[in-house]
Order: structure tokens, then C-alpha cells, then sequence
């Protein structure tokens, strides 16, 4: 029967070198759990269609003003003209 201190010795890297590599895969895909799981939580489209109602509103108030468009008297600035 061999020594056991000598499997021990012969055994103790390939552990070691399993136990790395097992520990770098778990936190590779730790990482990308959490890469993943932020992500979900950004918005993917809403920033456009944010920018399309926001660019819109914009060019109808520059356009016109509201209370020229219903029909009271306005300044050159498109305010309400009062007295």
C-alpha cells in the first residue's frame, strides 16, 4: 500500500487547481447574473419615445402659443396681454 502523505502530495495541486477554477467559473457567472439582472431594469425604448413627445411639445410651443390659439389677445412673446 502507498503512503498516504504521498497521494496527499501528489493530490494537493489538482485540488487546489480544481477549486480555483471552480470558484472563477462561480463568480463569472455571478457577475453575469447581476450584468443581467441591471440590466432588465434599464429602459430599453422609452428614452426615444420620451425624446419624440418632448421635441413635439417643443415645436408647438415655439410654433404658437396656447392662449393666442384660443383666441384672447397676446403680446409679441405670445403672453397675455393685459389692459
Amino acid at each position: 500500500m502507498e503512503d498516504i502523505s504521498s497521494l496527499i502530495k501528489e493530490a494537493k495541486p489538482l485540488y487546489f487547481a480544481r477549486k480555483r477554477r471552480n470558484n472563477m467559473i462561480k463568480s463569472v457567472l455571478a457577475t453575469l447574473v447581476v450584468v443581467v439582472g441591471v440590466g432588465s431594469f434599464y429602459p430599453k425604448g422609452q428614452q426615444q419615445v420620451y425624446d419624440y413627445y418632448w421635441n413635439n411639445d417643443l415645436y408647438a410651443i415655439s410654433d404658437s402659443s396656447v392662449i393666442e390659439d384660443m383666441g384672447l389677445p397676446t403680446d409679441e412673446y405670445g403672453l397675455l396681454m393685459v389692459g
